[in-house]
């Protein structure tokens, strides 16, 4: 009997490697990791709260649990933009914490094989983009993919929880 493993785990990790829910800012398109992903939900009413950073929005509560809101342009460094139908929340989780990530549009689910999946190039050696783990080619187009653990620094999750 001790032989029987549980593959469950094993299973839904093979099938989410190499899947990307991708999403734009801009004319720029990025790739998170599957596995992050437990929802995308329409844009709703945000609650603010004072002394967070400039970048999280507030708080939304999704169906009784309360989770801060990043807007990701601003985490990028990106301009405002002014919120429209086609704004999304992409309600991730990492490391046991929930966050939603405000993106301009959310595209489709994609398979990058991991041929096609490199670093990013090392263009100036004292600027290293924490956010993006590595570029996904997709046809002629490129992916940047977002390390979702690199988000938010184990020092701002911290403050998050002792904000909410």
């Amino acid at each position: 009997m001790e032989e029987m493993i549980d593959n469950t785990q094993v299973l839904e990790e093979d099938t989410q490697k190499g899947r990307f829910l991708t999403f734009s800012l801009d004319k720029e398109s990025y790739g998170i990791e599957i596995k992050y992903v437990t929802e995308i939900i329409g844009l709703q009413e945000i609650t603010e709260v004072p002394e967070l950073p400039d970048y999280i929005k507030g708080i939304i509560n999704l169906r009784g649990k309360i989770i801060p809101v990043m807007d990701i342009r601003l985490r990028f460094k990106k301009s405002e933009k002014e919120y429209n139908d086609r704004t999304c929340v992409i309600v991730l989780e990492v490391q046991d914490i929930s966050i939603g990530i405000i993106v301009d549009t959310v595209s489709e689910v994609l398979t990058i094989p991991e041929e096609d999946i490199v670093e990013p190039p090392q263009m100036n050696t004292n600027y290293k983009n924490r956010y993006i783990k590595n570029i996904g080619k997709v046809a002629s187009e490129v992916k940047l993919l977002i390390d979702c653990e690199k988000l938010l620094t184990e020092d701002e999750m911290e403050e998050l929880n002792e904000s909410l």
